[in-house]
């Protein structure tokens, strides 16, 4: 486990358990397309409650150089692709069902 993981996971999930998440377009539509059920609200928690062992990669953005990191949860026995940025909020650029369905 990389070193910085823990801290990046501790404010990631600070920062959805406060609500400070803003949706990309692109992560809504995958939202609504992933289950019309699925409230923000849900999409928060899945996020508040990310585990290191959900962690699968970090990479740098290519057009604004910011670390993105790559999270694959289970929730309602799917497992998701997440990729955030941390910046003041948390910024949720995707958000859908992982196609590689790879194991974690």
């Amino acid at each position: 486990m990389p070193n910085w993981l823990p801290g990046i996971l501790h404010r990631l999930q600070d920062l959805a358990s406060r609500g400070r998440v803003r949706f990309t377009v692109k992560a809504l539509e995958e939202i609504e397309e992933l289950s019309s059920e699925l409230t923000l609200e849900d999409v928060g928690f899945v996020l508040a409650n990310l585990q290191l062992a959900d962690f699968v990669e970090r990479f740098r953005a290519e057009k604004t150089n910011e670390w993105m990191y790559v999270f694959k949860p289970l929730f309602e026995d799917e497992i998701l692709y997440v990729k955030v940025i941390l910046r003041t909020n948390c910024v949720l650029i995707s958000f859908h069902e992982d196609e590689d369905h790879a194991e974690r």
